[in-house]
């Protein structure tokens, strides 16, 4: 038996480490889908502190023109987080902070929706001695209808 290498939580990564210089446009980095619940939005709801009705009130919902309770615009925003995806790991010794972040809502999510949010990198800029990536993020539903379209920017430190 031969002796292991001695162990270094330090090196113990989930994905290689990448510089700036390292992405490209165009890669994806996915997120995991998932069906939201009533629990979810229950959740958020007590976190976020809105209380409009809209969110939770099934006969509300419906006297204004809606199928269901409509989960929280900032919920689904919340699916595109950077760290819902694995960027963040592979940026993570380079990263300085998020600079920016804007979205359209496009369509209602509703309890009981599948999503299935992704980060595409859309420009790489070299910026002051750091980088700045943009990243355009999308939130798709079940029925591949775009729910959410947005942008992201970071600030990266060069390799």
């Amino acid at each position: 038996m031969t002796t292991p290498e001695p162990f270094d939580p330090a090196s113990f990564a989930v994905v290689p480490a990448r510089t700036f210089e390292d992405l490209r446009v165009g890669e994806v980095f996915r997120a995991p889908s998932r069906t939201l619940t009533d629990a979810h939005a229950a959740a958020f709801q007590t976190v976020s502190a809105d209380n409009h009705p809209i969110h939770y009130d099934a006969e509300f919902a419906r006297r204004h023109g809606h199928s269901a309770p409509v989960v929280h615009g900032l919920q689904v925003l919340a699916f595109t987080a950077p760290g819902a995806t694995l960027f963040p790991h592979f940026i993570g010794e380079v990263f300085i902070s998020f600079l920016e972040l804007s979205c359209s809502f496009l369509k209602e999510v509703h309890s009981g929706d599948t999503l299935y949010p992704a980060l595409t990198i859309a420009a790489l800029e070299p910026q002051d001695g750091n980088g700045v990536v943009t990243t355009e993020a999308t939130v798709h539903n079940q029925r591949g209808e775009l729910v959410l379209s947005g942008r992201h920017k970071y600030l990266l430190r060069l390799g």
